[in-house]
């Protein structure tokens, strides 16, 4: 058996994460493989919206950036990158990286994977038209009872079309909506040449790939178990997977970085999102997380092995994203003595004052912060005398005007409602729009699972 190793690091976890990652993972030591992941859910309807406002938009465009700073390395040391950071856009966000490698005189020396084809927007009439339901997998509500409303539409694809690419010669590859998981089983397979039915297999890439996406979050981020011990959070040291041929693999960070890699954080991170835990479902295959067993191997060092895996279902989810309507939120902190009290009075005289202006809302919420907005019912009796306490209201609804004048009725209450008042600024309350979330299922047949996929030359 080869005692080779793949490092495929994680750079991002999200579309917002912290930017210095990805150069500290490429310069602070060795690896083959750069992994950002950007999408969630509700990003990709954003990335819509400005996609339709601008059509060059609709892409993470701290990416570019990003690569602007660390192309060279990559180049000279060989890394390559994978992401989903395309976004609805993925075309206009590797066209922009081949920009920036012009820029920095890597003409020729860089190449750019782009994969497309998760984006089924423009499908959806004729789907509907041909029997697919894409019905919401909470309620059943058929995908036709929305239709006008809808904002993005993207099936989620795997590995495939990343290995293609790999094996194109890319030494980038830019997706739209891959899965987190993808980003890293992609270059395992394609460096292992892995059968992609050996399902054990494609549950260890799977794993590899689930623990290392949300980034600090395996390595000492976030964590419950023993966070105050956790040291030099500063200066964090995002996850690396290093891969064996075997399916094991080791999760580590660089050395000399802050954060920790250990059992309880790796455990913390696999429990995300999990859901069932015997059938974590992704376009590729199904991993069982019972059968996963983590040893660890030294300071930093979490071995993970034992992975079953299942094969892949019929079925591919498809996020959608649609228009719901309006919302705002309102804060008001009022001061010690009976702050809670205070607080709970300005509540009641709103309440009262947009009943009789005759308001509809579908919801009004209202939060007590630092007495029940974390943890609700669970916190019991507030302390008698809270020093201060934070009176957040929010409403929503189908039209704008109740929403908007909800705006202006939550301001007056600084005179017009209970005494002392403090860190209201800013301004009144903005106003948003909804966007939920629809998920759905589709034969998978339906979708190019291997895509197009264009080897652009700088």
């Amino acid at each position: 058996m080869s005692d080779r190793v793949v490092r495929i690091a994680a750079g991002q976890g999200f579309w917002g994460d912290w930017l210095e990652a990805p150069v500290r993972q490429v310069r602070g030591g060795p690896i083959d493989y750069l992994m950002m992941d950007y999408l969630a859910e509700v990003t990709m309807s954003i990335m819509q919206k400005q996609k339709s406002r601008d059509p060059r938009a609709g892409y993470a465009r701290d990416f570019v950036p990003l690569m602007e700073r660390i192309l060279p390395d990559i180049v000279e040391r060989g890394i390559k990158v994978t992401s989903n950071a395309g976004g609805v856009n993925p075309r206009g966000c590797a066209e922009a990286v081949l920009e920036v490698a012009r820029k920095l005189g890597l003409a020729g020396r860089l190449r750019v994977g782009l994969v497309t084809g998760d984006d089924i927007l423009d499908r959806l009439d004729d789907l509907i038209r041909r029997g697919h339901p894409l019905a919401d997998m909470e309620t059943g509500r058929p995908l036709s009872e929305i239709r006008d409303t809808v904002l993005s539409a993207n099936a989620y694809l795997g590995m495939a079309p990343i290995v293609e690419a790999l094996r194109g010669g890319a030494d980038v590859v830019v997706t739209g909506r891959v899965t987190d998981t993808g980003l890293t089983l992609g270059p395992i397979f394609h460096e292992f040449g892995w059968s992609p039915e050996d399902w054990d297999k494609v549950a260890a890439g799977t794993v590899a790939g689930h623990i290392i996406e949300c980034g600090a979050q395996a390595s000492g981020g976030n964590l419950l178990k023993g966070w105050r011990s956790v040291k030099g959070m500063a200066d964090p040291g995002f996850p690396i997977a290093e891969a064996s041929p075997d399916g094991t693999f080791v999760v580590t960070k660089h050395p000399g970085t802050g954060g920790v890699v250990s059992v309880a954080s790796v455990t913390e991170q696999l429990v995300y999102e999990m859901g069932d835990p015997r059938n974590y479902i992704t376009p590729d295959g199904v991993a069982d997380f019972t059968s996963i067993r983590l040893r660890q191997r030294g300071r930093d060092r979490v071995e993970v092995s034992g992975i079953r895996g299942t094969p892949k279902t019929p079925m591919l989810k498809v996020s959608i994203a649609y228009f719901y309507g309006y919302k705002a939120v309102g804060t008001l902190v009022y001061a010690w003595p009976e702050a809670f009290d205070k607080a709970k009075a300005a509540d009641r005289i709103l309440r009262r004052r947009l009943a009789d202006l005759g308001l509809e809302f579908e919801q009004i919420l209202t939060e007590f912060v630092g007495v029940d907005a974390t943890h609700g019912r669970l916190s019991g009796r507030p302390p008698a005398d809270l020093p201060e306490v934070q009176l957040r209201v929010g409403v929503r609804a189908r039209d704008r005007a109740p929403v908007v004048r909800f705006t202006r009725e939550i301001a007056p209450l600084v005179l017009t409602g209970p005494p002392s008042v403090t860190g209201f600024a800013g301004g009144r309350p903005a106003v948003e729009e909804v966007v939920a979330y629809w998920p759905a299922l589709i034969d998978r047949r339906e979708i190019e699972q291997h895509v197009k996929v264009d080897i652009l030359s700088a």
